[in-house]
């Protein structure tokens, strides 16, 4: 019965979590966060939760303390003697450290698996890894849910004519068939050499955008550099627009800014991390992920498939 599902939230998804257990058909837990003077915190449960499936939403976006009031709710609850725990991570932070590219680095990704694993939680739920092969990571059951089910919808009522699909990169280039399969139109990739992170050296596009309105589709956008340098260059190429699908919006540095002077048409990303409330949002349109994390959650409670809530289930 819904009355065992219990939905709390750390301190900065509360604006999601909120809409998630208001699309569910729930209010939020009682959930405090007690702050000591040291800098220390305590997540504390207000009501019992003994014997009911729990689902703890955290975005682990920084600061750090993000991820240890998650890990600390997660040990909370098995203390408190949760029948089942599901730690919702709408954005999962680390994920672009998923492997060793240089000599003498962490895989922070597998770290942080290996933490949620330890303090208790028995499922994971996940919007948009970076790498989707980072699930072999965790030894528990996760689902990754698919942000293409959000913005379909959206593209679909643009009735663009002359429709292509950009990747914004190489690695992006599997996401981005997808959803070009989905529509049946073309693809391109725009293909970056890097100096450093957050630098990039050289960009070219493979594909011909000539005379077409070109969507670019990403998982994180950061600086927005690479996005708003690709916008540049497929304009330049030729392209009549270029609008971008973006589900995680971390936007640091001077991203706002970027993205407010680039050529976009518009910037879509999705709820997963706030947008910052002292900057411009200008050309950035939020869609919502609460209604998919709720039907999530309950067919994940039903022991129901989720399959439903995937592109390839949508295909035409």
């Amino acid at each position: 019965m819904d009355s065992s599902i219990k939905i709390f939230s750390g301190t900065n998804s509360v604006y999601l979590a909120e809409k998630i257990a208001k699309s569910f058909g729930k209010k939020l837990g009682d959930l405090t966060i007690q702050k000591f003077s040291d800098g220390e915190f305590q997540p504390v449960f207000q009501e019992s939760i003994r014997g009911d499936y729990v689902f703890l939403v955290q975005s682990t976006f920084a600061p750090a303390d993000n991820l240890m009031e998650l890990l600390m709710m997660i040990d909370g609850a098995r203390r408190a003697s949760a029948g089942y725990i599901t730690a919702v991570i709408p954005y999962f932070g680390y994920a672009r450290q998923d492997r060793k590219d240089k000599p003498r680095v962490s895989i922070a990704s597998k770290l942080v698996a290996n933490l949620l694993t330890t303090a208790g939680a028995d499922r994971v739920m996940i919007m948009d890894l970076h790498a989707p092969q980072i699930q072999g990571f965790f030894d528990i059951p996760v689902d990754h849910l698919d942000s293409s089910t959000i913005f379909i919808p959206y593209i679909e009522n643009l009735k663009i004519e002359n429709l292509i699909f950009a990747a914004p990169d190489v690695g992006s280039t599997n996401r981005v068939r997808e959803v070009a399969k989905y529509f049946e139109v073309d693809m391109v990739i725009c293909d970056k050499q890097r100096k450093r992170a957050n630098e990039i050296a050289a960009m070219t596009v493979i594909g011909d955008v000539k005379g077409k309105n070109v969507v670019l589709i990403d998982d994180i956008c950061d600086t927005a550099g690479t996005l708003c340098k690709s916008a540049s260059m497929l304009m330049e190429k030729g392209a009549l627009s270029v609008r971008a699908f973006i589900t995680h919006p971390v936007l640091s540095g001077a991203a706002y800014e970027n993205i407010q002077n680039s050529v976009l048409d518009e910037l879509v990303v999705c709820d997963t991390i706030p947008l910052k409330a002292d900057k411009d949002a200008g050309k950035i349109k939020v869609l919502s992920t609460a209604e998919l994390f709720a039907i999530a959650i309950r067919n994940t409670f039903e022991n129901k498939s989720i399959s439903s809530l995937f592109i390839h289930s949508q295909r035409k």
